[in-house]
C-alpha cells in the first residue's frame, strides 16, 4: 500500500446532480419533495483527521464553492468527502460519500490530479450504483470536482 508524506492541497471546487436522502427529506413539507433543494457543505478527511470544511451554499443541489485546503500529511492513506445538508434542526443530514486511496492518486509519479469524481464509495472502498442500500445508508449518484496537489518532502528539498 502506498502512503503518502508531504503537503496536500485540495480544492474543492463544485458539485453537481446532489440528491437529498429519505432522511433530509422528513421536514419537507409540499407535494413535490423532489425539488427539495440542499444547503450542502463537504468535511474533508485525511484518514481520521479533519482538515476543513467548505462553506454551505444554500438552497441549491449543484454548488459550486473553490474553497482551498492545505495540510502536512504524515503516512496519509486515503481522503474522503462527505457531503452533508446543513439541517435547521438537530444534527446536519449525511448526503454522500466517497473515499479516494492516495495510491490511486499518485499513479506513475503523478503529483496533480484534477478531474470529477463520480463514483460513490462505501468508507470500505467498494461502489455502489444509484440508489443503492450499503451498510444502512442509500447512496445517489453526484459528481464532485477536485483539484489535487501533492509535494512529497523529496519534491520540497
Amino acid at each position: 500500500m502506498v502512503v503518502f508524506n508531504g503537503l496536500l492541497k485540495i480544492r474543492i471546487c463544485e458539485a453537481v446532480n446532489l440528491k437529498p436522502t429519505a432522511w433530509s427529506l422528513r421536514h419537507a413539507v409540499g407535494p413535490r419533495p423532489q425539488t427539495f433543494l440542499l444547503d450542502p457543505y463537504i468535511a474533508v478527511n485525511v484518514d481520521d483527521s479533519r482538515i476543513g470544511q467548505t462553506s454551505t451554499k444554500p438552497k441549491t443541489n449543484s454548488p459550486a464553492w473553490h474553497d482551498d485546503f492545505s495540510t502536512d500529511v504524515c503516512n496519509g492513506r486515503k481522503i474522503e468527502l462527505a457531503v452533508f445538508h446543513d439541517a435547521p434542526i438537530g444534527y446536519d443530514d449525511f448526503v454522500a460519500n466517497c473515499t479516494i486511496q492516495f495510491e490511486d492518486l499518485l499513479q506513475n509519479g503523478s503529483r496533480h490530479f484534477e478531474d470529477w469524481v463520480r463514483e460513490m464509495m462505501t468508507s470500505c472502498g467498494s461502489t455502489t450504483s444509484a440508489g443503492a442500500i450499503v451498510a444502512g445508508f442509500i447512496f445517489t449518484h453526484m459528481s464532485i470536482k477536485l483539484l489535487f496537489y501533492c509535494w512529497s518532502v523529496e519534491d520540497i528539498l
